[in-house]
Parts: structure tokens; sequence; C-alpha cells
């Protein structure tokens, strides 16, 4: 995002003026942009569902004080606003609003119950860890899923203050009842059916024995479901990633196939020909490379004309998209993408070609061969 704490608004910053922020230089140092949960000291990560509003929000106040000449310190300013969005999380209210009004916010999930239910069928043992609060997810389910959503579950567990929940071992299970108030039994086994607040992954693993790759893990959000299960406890994880149903959609049409073809076929050239420094050559390099640029920034703009793919920047995969790869052993737009494939199939990992072993020209994907173009066979790509 172009555009820091300080300077955030509803139009552009210009590429300079940023660049001037960060010293003259797009370069970011790692130990300012991120540590293990995607916090850093100086930079943020907005990547989940809940930065849409936090990032509106900002720009609005920081153009509203710029606008009417009101000073202010980005700290001060950055830390009200975050403060506001968490407690409109944590005390509920985004809760009440949404319950309001199910059929506005929360989807009816066929998909998801046929998912859900396909598994159980199978033998597969199913559980639920959120930080919601029961009332809340017991109605947004049986919104989704059915008033026997609870039937499909091993276990469910509710305000499980993930992350926190995958490494502090000091916050014990807690039973609720069936209307959602908190028992004082000690938690010496998981039940069917129950309902569970609170608690640790320690004694999740110790009551329950499921560990390893033998258990598949989904979650919305890469470090607040995935990042500790797969480091830290072998899980496997899937990752959910509404977006890409879009993103899928865009790179399978007829207008960025041709796009991606040509600014490939564009670089090849570029890399081949630049030897030729002869006045006509050099034209025809040019030419070349302002196209190139043109299309680079075509292709970028069709998936948003501000930010790009969430998974690539031009040529290069985002900082999530890199996240993305380390976390999550597969990644899906739904969990209903599942009901595409057999209970038993294997997902096998593909093989992407490192720097060395990328051929540079399409054809040699056919041929293997190293075939050097010439300048007068290049006016029939097109």
């Amino acid at each position: 995002i172009k555009a820091d704490v300080s300077h955030g608004r509803l139009k552009p910053v210009p590429d300079e003026e940023v660049i001037e922020l960060y010293g003259g230089t797009q370069h970011i140092p790692l130990y300012q942009m991120s540590d293990f949960y995607g916090k850093g000291p100086s930079l943020k990560q907005f990547m989940d569902i809940f930065s849409l509003p936090e990032m509106t929000l900002l720009s609005s106040v920081i153009d509203y004080f710029i606008n009417h000449g009101i000073e202010f310190d980005q700290v001060h300013l950055y830390k009200d606003i975050s403060d506001a969005i968490r407690d409109v999380h944590v005390k509920g209210v985004m809760y009440k609003w949404i319950e309001k009004d199910m059929e506005q916010y929360i989807l009816h999930g066929d998909e998801i119950y046929a998912v859900l239910n396909r598994l159980v069928n199978h033998k597969k043992k199913l559980f639920l860890i959120t930080n919601s609060p029961f009332s809340f997810v017991d109605k947004g389910m049986k919104h989704m899923v059915g008033k026997n959503w609870r039937d499909l579950f091993d276990m469910v567990i509710v305000q499980a203050d993930k992350p926190n929940f995958f490494t502090d071992r000091r916050k014990p299970f807690r039973k609720l009842d069936d209307k959602g108030s908190l028992q004082w039994d000690k938690i010496n086994q998981l039940e069917k059916g129950k309902i569970y607040k609170e608690g640790n992954l320690f004694d999740f693993l110790r009551l329950t024995g499921w560990r390893g790759s033998k258990v598949l893990y989904f979650g919305d959000h890469l470090y607040s479901d995935l990042a500790d299960l797969m480091l830290r406890h072998g899980w496997r994880t899937g990752a959910i990633v509404p977006e890409l149903e879009t993103e899928i959609r865009i790179i399978n049409t007829e207008q960025y196939m041709h796009s991606l073809t040509w600014q490939q076929a564009l670089t090849g050239l570029l890399e081949r020909m630049q030897m030729y420094q002869d006045a006509e050559s050099k034209q025809v390099l040019l030419e070349w490379m302002k196209e190139r640029q043109e299309i680079r920034s075509l292709t970028k703009n069709l998936f948003n004309p501000q930010f790009g793919s969430i998974f690539r920047t031009f040529h290069n995969p985002t900082y999530f998209s890199r996240r993305l790869v380390r976390f999550s052993d597969i990644y899906m737009a739904s969990i209903s993408c599942l009901l595409n494939y057999d209970v038993n199939f294997t997902f096998y990992p593909r093989r992407t070609p490192l720097q060395h072993e990328a051929p540079l020209w399409m054809d040699q994907l056919c041929t293997g061969c190293m075939k050097t173009p010439f300048l007068e066979e290049m006016v029939h790509i097109r």
C-alpha cells in the first residue's frame, strides 16, 4: 500500500513521495516489516477481513484531518483507531449487529453442510476452534448449516483466544451448558457434543491424541490460525482465501492469457536481443521495453486498479503469497471446493521451476533446445 499511517488518504500517494518517506529507497528492512505474527515494530500487515474496515477508517480519518488542517500525532491516531476496532470486536458489538440480520451478513451454507456431512460419513473426526462467543457461533451455524450442526463435530471450542491458544499452556478448558453458561467442572476429557471455552492446544493434544500430519486444520488467517500449527506442531494446514475465486476467473480470461503470453515473449526478446546496439536495433528495443511496461501495468490492473493481485506484484510473489506457501499445505477459495474430490484423494505438490531451471522461451518447454530468434522472425510472433 503506497502510504503510511501519517499519509493515508482517500487518493493515491505519488511514488516519489512514498520513496522520500522511506529514505529515498524502495527497500524496507525486514525487521521493520514483520515479526512472526506479521506485526513489525513500525509496519503492520493488513492481511485479513478485518483489515478492510481498518484501512478504510484510517484513510478516512486521516483524510478528514488533512483536509481540515487538524494537526495529529500519527502514533496516537493509529492506536485510537485500532483500539476502537478491537473494542467493537472484543466487546461483542459486532456480533450483535450481525445477529440482528443474519440474511444480510451470513450466507446459507448448503455446500458447507455437504462437505461436513460427507467427512462425518467417512468416519472423520471434526472439531471447531473459534475466537467467537458461543451465542454467535450457535446462531451463525444454525443459519448456515442447520439446527443440528453440533452433531457434525466431535468437539467445539469457543473464545479460544487464537493465536495464544496454540502457544500458551496456562488457560484450562471450561465447559459451557446448552445455554452458554460456564460450568465449574475440572475438564479431564473432551466429550462429543459439549461446548468448551478457552483452553490451550497442549491440553487439546493430550486429551485427544490428535497429533502431527494426521490432522488437517483449515483457517482463514495465516498467522492466527495456521503458522503455529504447521511450524510448532506439525499439523497439515489448509488456508481459505475467498479472493482466489475472483483471481482464478481473471487468469482464465482470454485477455489475461494473451497479455501474459505476449509479455513473456517480449521479455525473452529483450534478453536475447539486447546485444544488438546499432541505431535501428536500439529503437526497436526501446519500443519493446515501452510496450512490455504497458502490458505489465495492464495485466496487474486486471485484478485491481490500485493494488493488483493479492498473490503477485508484477512477476514476483507478494509477501502474502510467500507466507501463504510457507504456512499452508493447501489453499482454496472455500472449503466447499473439497466436494470436487474424493475423500481419499491425495494432493501432490507442484514442482515450481527455479531461476536456473526455467526456460527462457516457451518453445523450449516442448523441444528442450535453445533457439536464438532473429529480428526478422519476430514480426510473425503476433
